[in-house]
């Protein structure tokens, strides 16, 4: 009997990430690659532990699974014997899938023979054969039934990966009032388009314009028009770039029906506001009109931000314009992160927000207005702070409600911003002061009133900023986020910061979808970003983003192992570098197999030799 050896469990929230990861992103499945493209492009786009999966080019119907490490690639042969895939030994699994999965989750099990552990840490996404907007990507056939139903009309199309047969693709398109959906084939030999065996195309675009001008007929007479195109705004990360680019040229080229690029999805997203018909009850009461700084943002019932220490006898005394916005229920991040969207003060409303952030055990309040704008008050203060630096006892202390005190503790201006410092605490009931908490104000200076800043980077090192304190509080309750009405600013920061937090948990390869992630903000807080400039600046901000840790990382592995003489590194730097120091002179030796070398190189061994000798250098849980 084999012997089974244990293995590390991952914590459950861990767990549910790559298992999301893995089922809805599957395209690091590359079917038409070589072993030389496979290491070209994880040494272009990949990063220490990046992974693809793809055809072994000498055994067509076994898989080969290539992982960048460091700066070097090994590819790994997948047995696919018609009932279960594995590494010629050791654990089965019923699909390709299953054993990708079960090596990110337990990581140390795929091991070289003499016990180097090779992880699989960033899938690598396949990229796109178009840059076209309707391509969607891996979406099954009944989510193209779905969105072009509800969202498409007769004559709607889109082009989606097949998943019955990888590496072909399906055209599905709505025809009275039904879908159709036509198998695209993808030929390797010439790289060729087509449908059922008629025409050829070097391209999808090509094979979509075609059919466009020249309908196709069912079997059943049913004539299929190729119309309008349903666009996506879902995008791998990596390819944000060639998107906005799209986006851009679309809208140079646009005809004077449309506008084109940034300005149609930013529509197609205010249609899609109208649809929400949530209550919004407890703001349209008379008393508690006053309390809104502008009688239509007001707040859903169902996300609104309840004041608990009310008078239950007094109506309107839980009430506040605010909501709480979070991730949405699918999402396998382990510490949800939370905000809460509001209003900038009125001089009614001090006391009332200064109660929601004693409530929801706030730490990080973040300010994206000034107090006026355009000879208009966007937000009173509401904030003890001296006006004269040298005079620190003026507006030391301001009491609020008669039992919250708030206490200006110190202040730092920043070039784009400004973080002020706060001391809070409660008088409870039996007038007894109850424990001191730290909060800290977070003002952003440079962001216009309906525009946008205009460096992204500015953004970006603020949101960093504000996130790290954030961090540094156990236990922290939910950011608060304001401007003057609390949905335009406060709704792109928020956004950003949505967005920026899946890339950090799915690695700069995952799937992204900017307008499906302000519709879902929008369901917790109505007209969550407000103009078209707006939403344009978020794709900017996500891209600036990922240019910058691509050259992070870049940089960090062109440094690992080498030397500088020209840094002088403090105590702690100098020991962490004697440890890389040693660790690298006692790196085991690299693989047998190089790295560089074709499959089709390889010798032409027989199945089985062919397996044993690639499994000499592997070691994996199970029989062998």
């Amino acid at each position: 009997m084999s012997e089974r050896r244990s293995v590390t469990t991952l914590p459950k929230a861990e767990a549910e990430r790559i298992a999301k990861l893995i089922g809805q992103q599957r395209r690091w499945f590359h079917p038409h690659i070589s072993g030389v493209k496979a290491e070209e492009l994880l040494k272009e786009r990949g990063y220490d532990g990046s992974f693809l999966a793809r055809h072994s080019t000498s055994s067509p119907s076994d898989f080969t699974l290539s992982v960048r490490r460091k700066t070097e690639v090994t590819h790994i042969k997948i047995q696919n014997n018609g009932e279960y895939y594995d590494l010629y030994g050791g654990e089965k699994f019923a699909t390709l899938a299953e054993l990708v999965q079960y090596y990110m989750e337990n990581q140390g099990q795929l091991k070289e023979r003499n016990g180097v552990v090779i992880e699989l840490k960033y899938p690598l996404n396949s990229e796109d054969p178009t840059t076209e907007r309707w391509f969607h990507g891996h979406i099954s056939g009944k989510e193209a039934e779905k969105v072009l139903v509800e969202k498409g009309k007769n004559g709607s199309y889109l082009v989606r990966e097949s998943q019955s047969k990888p590496g072909d693709f399906v055209l599905s398109v709505r025809t009275e009032d039904k879908v159709t959906h036509v198998m695209i084939c993808f030929h390797d030999k010439d790289e060729t388009y087509d449908v059922g065996g008629g025409e050829k195309f070097k391209s999808l675009t090509d094979l979509v314009e075609h059919y466009k001008k020249n309908p196709m007929v069912e079997k059943l007479g049913t004539v299929v028009h190729l119309k309008t195109p349903f666009n996506a705004t879902r995008i791998s990360a990596s390819g944000l770039e060639n998107r906005v680019k799209q986006l851009e040229k679309e809208k140079d080229s646009a005809n004077t029906k449309s506008k084109g690029g940034f300005w149609d999805e930013f529509e197609q997203l205010q249609q899609m506001e109208v649809r929400h018909l949530y209550s919004r009850k407890e703001g349209q009461r008379i008393e508690n009109k006053p309390r809104n700084r502008y009688k239509n943002i007001l707040p859903f019932d169902h996300t609104r931000v309840v004041l608990k220490d009310g008078d239950p006898n007094v109506i309107g005394s839980d009430y506040i314009n605010a909501n709480f916005i979070t991730m949405d229920e699918d999402s396998a991040e382990p510490n949800k992160k939370s905000f809460i969207a509001t209003q900038g003060c009125l001089p009614g409303t001090v006391s009332d927000f200064w109660r929601m952030i004693w409530q929801e055990n706030t730490s990080v309040i973040v300010m994206t207005t000034k107090e006026v704008e355009r000879g208009k008050v966007k937000a009173v203060r509401y904030w003890p702070s001296p006006d004269d630096p040298d005079d620190i006892l003026e507006r030391m202390f301001e009491t609020y409600d008669g039992k919250i005190f708030v206490k200006f503790i110190s202040q730092k201006n920043e070039s784009d911003y400004i973080i002020r410092e706060l001391e809070v605490w409660k008088i409870n009931k039996d007038n007894k002061r109850e424990e001191t908490r730290p909060v800290f104000q977070f003002h952003f200076l440079t962001w216009p009133d309906y525009g946008v800043p205009s460096d992204p980077g500015c953004v970006l090192n603020f949101l960093n900023v504000v996130n790290a304190q954030q961090e540094k509080i156990k236990d922290a309750g939910p950011i608060v986020v304001h401007c003057s009405a609390g949905i335009g600013r406060t709704g792109t920061f928020i956004v950003i910061d949505i967005i920026l937090n899946q890339i950090k948990m799915y690695g700069l390869e995952c799937e992204i979808d900017i307008q499906k992630t302000i519709q879902m903000v929008r369901s917790q807080r109505s007209g969550m970003v407000q103009t078209e400039a707006q939403y344009k600046f978020v794709y900017m901000a996500v891209l600036h983003y990922l240019e910058t840790e691509q050259q992070r990382k870049r940089a960090e592995e062109q440094s690992v192992g080498r030397e500088y003489t020209n840094i002088r590194y403090t105590a702690n730097m100098e020991s962490a570098n004697k440890s890389l120091s040693a660790s690298t002179k006692a790196a085991p030796p690299p693989l047998q197999q190089s790295s560089r070398r074709k499959e089709k190189d390889l010798p032409k061994l027989p199945p089985a030799e062919d397996a044993r000798q690639i499994y000499q250098n592997i070691g994996s849980v199970g029989s062998k």
